[in-house]
């Protein structure tokens, strides 16, 4: 096994894809990661102490984990380190694979009614990698990030009692688990088990209302959201779903900002920030996806007559905070999600299945 360092860790090479393209895996002393869609399933180890990686053994064998950690152990992480003679076990890393992809599928998956990708129903696959997560506790000996279990079930507890009762017996019977190890894992029961309907439709709600900006802004134009700078299940994750226009009202240029929501938590509060050259502003959208923001130049109101002989071309419309991202990664994770509802193979979730038997 050839180790090398980075960013002052030692790791198994080059990593992977960046968000939103990277399933990650937090276990005690280590995090795992794969690029979603590879199909080679090659797995990237980043060592974060290796002396609590106790179920290494379980993927390179007692002799290849004690190898592993005297190795690590003996010197700091720089430049390359070989491991000879150690090899890891592909089914031990494909069960923490899917576990790692059921997280990503919690953090990234592009639901868009624009685009036609199904939303998953949350409480399913939150209760599905919670009792994932419990039969692999081996790995996480140490708390971690992706090891929390009532984190998991403890907001959808009313919910799972309720869905126990539905007719659908791969939904009964995985509510029923995870209400027993919810009992087990200290969450509360509900005071009243919820009457809940069977979810046939999976539409996703509150696209664009298709009115673009009026025929008299100075300037309009359409961006997208960048899925890392924003908190999953809020918007659609389609591109060019950020309309914006610019306007003069009375004395004051501002800019209007619509961003298209996915149907599932508020917008409120999540901000804005246009920038056009040497113009900018800053403000928060409201619970309709909605941001009203004053623009400035230099520290100094924008004028109407600036802004009719400004180039506005090149305006950038951020949703969030400032991060990097490609429209091709963006891409990349949509037609992954489609090809999981287009044929759900053995590793697929509950929730992926249900979404791509509905006729939505």
């Amino acid at each position: 096994m050839r180790l090398v360092a980075e960013s002052g860790l030692w790791s198994t090479g080059e990593v992977p894809e960046p968000a939103p393209l990277t399933a990650v895996l937090e276990v005690a002393g280590a995090v795992l990661s794969w690029t979603v869609d590879d199909g080679s399933g090659s797995a990237h180890i980043a060592f974060t102490a290796a002396e609590r990686a106790d179920w290494l053994w379980r993927l390179a064998g007692e002799n290849g984990h004690d190898a592993i950690v005297t190795a690590l152990t003996a010197r700091a992480p720089e430049g390359e380190l070989e491991v000879p003679g150690v090899t890891l076990d592909t089914a031990a890393l494909n069960r923490l694979r899917h576990l790692a992809i059921g997280h990503w599928l919690r953090r990234w998956w592009p639901a868009s009614r624009r685009d036609g990708i199904a939303d998953l129903d949350a409480a399913l696959l939150d209760a599905e990698l919670a009792l994932l997560t419990a039969g692999a506790q081996e790995y996480f000996t140490d708390d971690t990030l992706d090891s929390d279990i009532s984190g998991l079930l403890r907001p959808h507890a009313d919910l799972l009692a309720g869905l126990s009762r539905l007719g659908d017996p791969r939904i009964a019977e995985l509510a029923r688990a995870c209400t027993a190890l919810a009992e087990d894992t200290g969450v509360p029961p509900p005071d009243r088990p919820p009457v809940v309907a069977r979810r046939d439709d999976y539409a996703l709600a509150a696209g664009s209302d298709g009115q673009g900006g009026p025929a008299t802004a100075i300037a309009a134009g359409t961006g997208s959201v960048r899925w890392a700078a924003v908190p999953p299940g809020i918007f659609d994750s389609a591109e060019d779903t950020v309309d914006w226009h610019i306007d003069a009202v009375g004395a004051e240029v501002i800019a209007r900002v619509h961003a298209d929501l996915s149907g599932g938590a508020s917008p409120a509060g999540v901000g804005v920030r246009l920038a056009s050259g040497a113009i900018g502003g800053a403000g928060v959208l409201d619970e309709t996806g909605r941001a009203t923001v004053a623009l400035f130049e230099a520290h100094e109101p924008v004028t109407e007559t600036i802004a009719w002989n400004h180039d506005w071309r090149d305006t950038d419309v951020m949703i969030g905070v400032p991060v990097r991202e490609s429209r091709e990664h963006r891409e990349r994770a949509r037609e992954f999600a489609r090809s999981r509802l287009r044929t759900p193979g053995a590793d697929a979730f509950l929730a992926e299945v249900l979404a791509a038997e509905s006729d939505y």
